[in-house]
Order: structure tokens, then sequence, then C-alpha cells
């Protein structure tokens, strides 16, 4: 069995103190008036929302060769929007083709995790979930379709409030074989999922 491969976000430190000193200054920049440990509160949020987790990439031979599609659908995801720094949430589907090897399939909401931790669009969110995926296992084909309601559009702006976006990625087989490229948005956007 290969040894998994570590893999450890980039992050160039937290500074909670900082962070909780700079939330005070906006919400008063604001006019706002709260209970006095919410900017430490609010500091400590957003370092869990833009600071993933280690794992380890753990992958088996496929010693089965299977080759039909691997799917993990609904998987959550929770990110920030880089333009307004409000949340977007929603859901994942990720699939693969496998190829020489195969995947613990906890891994699958590991990697959306590992990319949604940090200021996202969610345009790029869906295509590095699905290229990591493809750099790092080298299935035979990945798909990725991201479907999420963004705060910067139902809570200010136009309050579209309900309103969910979604993308989708496909490299390898799942883009360019018309069949399983069918069968994976049929399994992914055919029918709402939660």
């Amino acid at each position: 069995m290969t040894a998994p491969l570590r893999v450890l976000p980039q992050t160039d430190g937290v500074d909670l103190a900082a962070a909780e000193r700079a939330a005070a200054s906006f919400l008063a920049a604001l006019g706002t008036t709260s209970p006095p440990d919410t900017p430490g509160r609010m500091a400590r949020a957003y370092a869990e929302l833009l600071n993933p987790r280690s794992f380890d990439l753990t992958t088996f031979p496929n010693d089965e060769d299977y080759d039909e599609l691997v799917l993990a659908r609904g998987i959550p995801v929770r990110s920030v929007c880089e333009h307004h720094m409000l949340p977007f949430v929603g859901v994942a589907h990720v699939g693969y083709l496998p190829g020489a090897r195969i995947l613990g399939l906890s891994k699958l909401a590991r990697v959306v995790e590992l990319h949604t931790h940090r200021p996202q669009v969610q345009e790029r969110l869906t295509t590095q979930v699905a290229d990591w995926l493809h750099t790092h296992l080298r299935p035979r084909g990945v798909g990725v379709v991201v479907e999420a309601e963004h705060m910067c559009m139902t809570l200010r702006g136009v309050r579209a409030a309900g309103t969910t976006t979604i993308t989708s990625s496909l490299r390898g087989a799942l883009r360019d074989d018309p069949r399983s490229r069918a069968e994976f948005l049929a399994l992914t956007t055919g029918s709402r999922h939660g």
C-alpha cells in the first residue's frame, strides 16, 4: 500500500488577538453596539471558517478493477464569498471513475473542506476540487457539482432569498464520454438533495 499523502493546508498563521481588536474596531466604525465578548467570538468564527484541517489522503489499490462511478452526494459546503466576506452554504456532489487507485470515501469531503475554508468564489471552488482530485488521484474522470446559496445575494443587494447557484466541473471521461457525463449529471442534478 502506498503511504498516504499528508495534506497540510498553507496558512499564514492566525493572530486571534489582532483579529479581535480589528473586529471591535470594525463594529464600532459601523456604529453598532454588541456585548463585549462579540469581537472575540467573531474573530474565532472567521478563523474557523478560513482555516481547513490537515488530513491524510488515503488511497487503496483498485484490486477489483472497479470501473464504475463512485459518487458522494450532499457533502456540506460552507465558505465565505471573497467579495463581501459573507458566507455561502450548500452541498457538493463529487464523483470519479477509478483508475489504478480508489480513495477513502471520507476523503472526498476532506478535499471539499480543504478548498472551502478560505475566501472563495463558487466557480473557482468547483474547479479547484476537480483539479485537485484529478492531479492527486489520477482517476479516469472526475466530476464536481456545487449547489449553494450566497448570503451576499440573499441578505443584501438584490435580496433574492432562496436562490441557489449551481456550478459544475468535469475532467477526463466524465467530460469527454457523453454517456459517463450524462450519468454523472443525472445523479447529481436530476433531483434536489436536501
